[in-house]
């Protein structure tokens, strides 16, 4: 490994090279559980604009294959706890926990039978996200902040309606492809991910975007970067490692607030 001295003779491949090896040695993992990791995730995302009413949904697979983690229908981001969370099959019956799943959650069984390589699904309706929909505009990414999407999502112009039925799961699952996130017109956003931390760090990511180029679009047109240079930030940003640290900061940053304080069960 180059030590600090002779960084400076090194190409930018080598650098890169470089910051991985260190990120993979100095980062840690997340020390949460998976039910921990998907109730932050609802209240992160309610405090950094996700917040729809009832609307809404967050999975994740248990690790037995048909069963996943879902939140509790009647129950809104900021409400969801470790504790309050549902265990289902894919037909939505409840194996663990009380009362129902949103039947919303009809089109994630479908996206976990055609992405094996997905572990975790966030929907939600944010606001600037919807309001794109709304002018059936796809998401551009456009600054090195929102390279984590780079050439990373989907988009429908039609709106298949609820999507509580089979066809939508089939729509919206074979809309989404081989993509890690989906912008769905007149509806909202979905992000399939490999895994809580990531789908959390990409649903921020999706809805800041949005607002961005709203900002742009509301200025001027919005111009392309270069597709080299936006593949190079996707990578760059898109690590385990770097999904990790992330989420530990955006959880801090949310536990640090009273409302959250009924979030973890107290150990």
């Amino acid at each position: 490994m180059a030590s600090a001295t002779d960084t400076f003779t090194l190409d930018k491949d080598a650098l890169v090279a470089l910051s991985h090896r260190q990120m993979d040695a100095h980062l840690a993992d997340s020390g949460y559980t998976l039910r921990q990791k998907l109730a932050l995730t609802c209240r992160i995302l309610f405090d950094n604009g996700h917040d729809s009413g009832l609307a809404g949904q967050i999975t994740a697979r248990t690790g037995t294959p048909g069963e996943f983690y879902t939140q509790r229908l009647g129950l809104g981001f900021d409400e969801i706890a470790e504790d309050n969370l549902l265990r289902v099959d894919e037909d939505l019956n409840v194996l663990e926990g009380d009362g129902m799943a949103n039947p919303a959650n009809r089109f994630h069984s479908w996206v976990y039978r055609a992405r094996p390589d997905v572990n975790c699904i966030v929907h939600t309706h944010a606001v600037h996200t919807a309001a794109l929909g709304m002018l059936e505009q796809p998401l551009i990414v456009s600054h090195m902040d929102n390279c984590v999407l780079y050439n990373d999502v989907a988009f429908v112009g039609q709106w298949p309606g609820i999507p509580v039925g089979n066809e939508e799961g089939e729509f919206i699952s074979a809309a989404l492809g081989d993509k890690r996130a989906l912008l769905l017109s007149h509806h909202g956003l979905l992000v399939a991910a490999t895994s809580v931390e990531e789908a959390c760090v990409l649903a921020i990511a999706f809805e800041r975007a949005a607002r961005m180029q709203l900002l742009a679009m509301a200025a001027g047109k919005v111009q392309p970067i270069d597709p080299r240079l936006g593949q190079e930030a996707h990578d760059w940003i898109l690590r385990p490692k770097r999904n990790a640290v992330a989420f530990d900061y955006y959880a801090r940053r949310s536990l640090r607030m009273p409302h959250n304080a009924d979030c973890l069960r107290l150990r």
